[in-house]
């Protein structure tokens, strides 16, 4: 059965990408590292899933553990934020990295069932939504978004992000609500936890020295982990897109 497609540019993460299939952690398939603005449809037609801007695999994961099983179809993306984001200089439309008409062109002419993306809730105030969720509709798809952070399904971070699910007309999703909101699973434990509130009860005093930090920084002039941080950096976070697949998942059912 033809497997999953995964659309990463950057070397490193599309390394990561192979690297994690081999390991059986996300779905397996195949690590195209071309610009998305040169794939064409036809070469999509034989994958059941399709993740663009793939980024570390995270789509795949928080697919498989919200129960969605590797051999149903479905598209994901994470357009780049920096258009949009503080960590860029915010020329919107006008940036090159405003990579959406190209991922737009791609699932008009191919149609997936189903699909989900996330984006910077600072790409709100450039009218990017607006353009996503248009383009959609236009194709024949009932589209809808949501704002909310991480932080709402227990993370250890606030990770404000909006995520989007489209579902196309012809597989019956219009009409249908949501009985529940993303992220009720509550908090979850996750590794450092006890790190970090032994930190939270135990204030510094004066004098003290700073603890290690549970996230390893990066030495002045150092390359090595440059690579890792930045890959880590562009990922969104697994929790929060798992329990919003699963929100979508209950209701379509």
């Amino acid at each position: 059965m033809p497997g999953a497609y995964y659309n990463e540019f950057d070397p490193y993460a599309a390394q990561w990408l192979r690297n994690l299939i081999a390991a059986g952690h996300i779905a397996p398939g195949d690590v195209d590292e071309r610009s998305i603005e040169d794939v064409h449809p036809d070469d999509l037609k034989h994958y059941t899933q399709c993740h663009f801007f793939a980024g570390i695999g995270v789509w795949s994961l928080a697919l498989r553990r919200s129960g969605w099983p590797d051999d149903r179809p479905v598209w994901t993306g994470s357009c780049p934020c920096q258009p949009y984001s503080k960590a860029g200089k915010r020329l919107g439309f006008a940036d090159p990295r405003h990579l959406w008409p190209s991922w737009s062109h791609l699932i008009r002419e191919r149609r997936p069932a189903e699909l989900f993306g996330e984006q910077s809730p600072e790409a709100l105030v450039h009218g990017w939504f607006d353009l996503v969720l248009g383009d959609l509709e236009e194709a024949g798809y009932a589209a809808g978004a949501i704002h909310f952070a991480a932080a709402s399904c227990g993370e250890p971070i606030l990770r404000k992000r909006v995520y989007f699910a489209a579902k196309h007309l012809g597989e019956g999703a219009q009409g249908q609500q949501s009985r529940r909101s993303p992220c009720q699973a509550g908090p979850r434990r996750w590794r450092g936890e006890a790190d970090l509130r032994a930190i939270a009860d135990s204030p510094l005093q004066p004098g003290d020295r700073w603890p290690q930090p549970i996230v390893r920084s990066m030495d002045h002039g150092y390359s090595g982990r440059m690579g890792a941080l930045h890959a880590i950096g562009n990922a969104l976070n697994a929790e929060a897109a798992t329990q919003f697949i699963a929100a979508y998942l209950d209701a379509t059912s």
